[in-house]
């Protein structure tokens, strides 16, 4: 199944890897890439994998090594056969073998980095969303109100992600947490001027990140509105 054609993929660890949701998806044409939890049997399919991966580890290829590869495999529950691609990678601490089982055509490195390690970055976001925004702090007694709510937190959410896009790509603000661009940049004291034609603010000479700040502003005020 070509993930480029499929409208809907699911993708889930291996908690939720059962055979039934894999046929559900196989009889609804659902493309699925579900997490698979190691076993004598799929070990000793990619010894030769891990070989390799630990030999170009010592050989200076880098740290860390990765290796791909993929096989039809049928665990005893199963009815058919399935492919399965194996992950291996060789570090200092020793050599780990992660596995998924999918539906989806494509190359076994493209799967499980694009699309299988995308479902962390999901639940990244979320938990940007949910502990660095507050976000689930919907107590009240309306859903209109927690609903509205959600939407001014879904908005702070959206201009903290373009503020920390405009930083260069090797600052550290690129990389940097909501909660700490927030206490960083934002939360901070200064004093406001309302004047005529304008409104001052002027920081504190001690602000640690002037340079930082002044240079987002300016990109800030050159995007479309």
């Amino acid at each position: 199944m070509n993930p480029d054609h499929v409208g809907c993929v699911v993708t889930q660890r291996l908690h939720y890897g059962r055979h039934e949701a894999m046929s559900w998806c196989e009889r609804n044409r659902v493309g699925y890439v579900f997490g698979l939890g190691g076993n004598t049997v799929l070990l000793g399919r990619v010894t030769d994998l891990a070989e390799d991966a630990a030999m170009g580890r010592l050989a200076g290829e880098a740290d860390k090594v990765r290796r791909f590869g993929e096989f039809r495999y049928a665990a005893r529950t199963w009815k058919v056969e399935r492919r399965v691609i194996a992950r291996i990678e060789a570090a200092a601490q020793g050599t780990d073998s992660r596995f998924i089982v999918t539906n989806l055509a494509g190359t076994p490195k493209a799967l499980y980095e694009t699309i299988y390690c995308a479902r962390g970055q999901m639940e990244n976001r979320i938990k940007a969303h949910k502990l660095h925004l507050a976000s689930d702090r919907t107590s009240c007694s309306k859903a209109t109100a927690n609903q509205f709510r959600l939407l001014i937190h879904t908005a702070a959410y959206w201009l903290l992600h373009t503020l920390r896009g405009l930083a260069p790509k090797a600052s550290f603000w690129r990389e940097a947490q909501f909660d700490t661009l927030r206490l960083g940049l934002i939360k901070v004291a200064a004093r406001v001027t309302e004047m005529k034609t304008r409104i001052k603010v002027s920081l504190p000479t001690s602000f640690p990140y002037q340079e930082s700040l002044a240079m987002l502003a300016a990109r800030t005020v050159k995007l479309p509105p």
